[in-house]
């Protein structure tokens, strides 16, 4: 699975409520990738409540 922060993220701090093992906020989100595997579900659940659509999840 690949997860990326796209422009416009505000920052909010809504992806790293829900696992702040993957995802960090500094001025907007950044993603450790090596923290993906078994957290799977929570990247989805980051996308969706993203209140901007700024969580690009990809599953390959």
């Amino acid at each position: 699975m690949i997860v990326t922060i796209m422009d416009g993220c505000t920052g909010c701090g809504a992806c790293e409520a829900i696992n702040p093992d993957v995802f960090h906020i500094d001025s907007t989100a950044h993603v450790d990738s090596s923290k993906i595997p078994g957290n799977e579900q929570d990247c989805i659940d980051a996308a969706l409540i993203c209140p901007v659509n700024a969580i690009w999840v990809e599953d390959i």
